[in-house]
């Protein structure tokens, strides 16, 4: 899967002032990480708010991407969740030809065995007519999905071809890389290690800052993976501290502001999230500010 090396970007749901989905800010978005250089686009994962959206809205969310993207870049589509067999059922019944891939989060609330969390992707694995890149965050998902998990089912099944690894543990991140089957791909979900990662041998990342500074984050990633270290670092330490202002006060409200102060989207999410307190808007709209000079 050539095509997932580098960045890809988790996509927000941009809502207008009445929380309902802003079509056209969404392509904007789509346009403005595609201009900056991002190598593919991630549909409906975690960062898209997709537990609060409508199966209408979800619907609608695709055919917009879609549309702005008029093939220009490969998409991935997030299908997950902690009912096994509603995730099959879907895998089943939805259209993914437009799809290289659908992103699966590892079960969260349930708290399953290591052992469930196999049960859970062997079935989704059968099901899936497309290839399937895990995802382990267990920072939302309140359980890790083990090294030794992770590997059994890139062994077992071909058409699970990546892990997107989100623990923030450049160790277990580290044992995946040295253990994982050849053609298997290890992809940051941790904005601020991908750089590391993909100095020990990782294919990239999918990451949420990307979409907001498309140019500078998908160059740190190239550059990464052209072994140019300095140049890389140079990159990253200009970013990271954008990278911590976002996840501050909960995603993604912080690269919503991000939008906001670039003029793309308004900064609108829906509850039990909410919008950055004023103190941090403030260090956000500086940081862009001063990129952007």
């Amino acid at each position: 899967m050539q095509s997932l090396i580098g960045t890809g970007v988790a996509l927000v749901t941009p809502f207008k002032q009445d929380f309902s989905i802003d079509t056209e800010a969404l392509k904007r978005i789509v346009n403005f990480s595609i201009d900056g250089g991002i190598e593919y686009l991630v549909v409906l994962g975690t960062t898209a708010e997709n537990a609060t959206l409508s199966p209408e809205e979800k619907e609608l969310v695709i055919q917009t991407v879609i549309e702005a993207n008029k093939g220009r870049l490969p998409l991935v589509l997030g299908v997950g969740g902690n009912n096994t067999l509603k995730i099959v059922e879907e895998l089943k019944t939805r259209d993914l030809s437009s799809f290289v891939a659908i992103l699966s989060v590892s079960p969260y609330y349930n708290k399953p065995t290591q052992e469930g969390i196999y049960q859970h992707f062997k079935l989704i694995a059968e099901a899936s007519p497309i290839p399937v890149i895990l995802y382990n965050v267990p920072g939302r998902t309140a359980s890790n999905m083990a090294p030794s998990t992770v590997l059994r089912l890139a062994n077992e099944f071909k058409n699970i071809i990546a892990i997107k690894e989100a623990a923030g543990d450049l160790v277990q991140a580290m044992q995946l890389l040295k253990n994982k089957p050849k053609d298997f791909l290890v992809i940051s979900g941790d904005d601020m290690i991908a750089l590391p990662m993909v100095l020990a041998g990782g294919a990239g990342v999918i990451s949420v800052i990307g979409q907001g500074f498309p140019k500078e984050f998908s160059e740190m990633i190239r550059l990464g993976l052209n072994r140019k270290v300095d140049e890389a670092f140079k990159s990253q330490y200009l970013l990271s501290d954008c990278i911590d202002m976002i996840f501050e006060q909960g995603n993604p409200a912080g690269i919503k502001e991000v939008f906001l102060s670039l003029g793309i989207a308004e900064n609108v999410v829906r509850l039990p999230l909410v919008t950055v307190e004023e103190s941090l808007s403030k260090r956000i709209h500086q940081f862009v500010t001063n990129i952007d000079k």
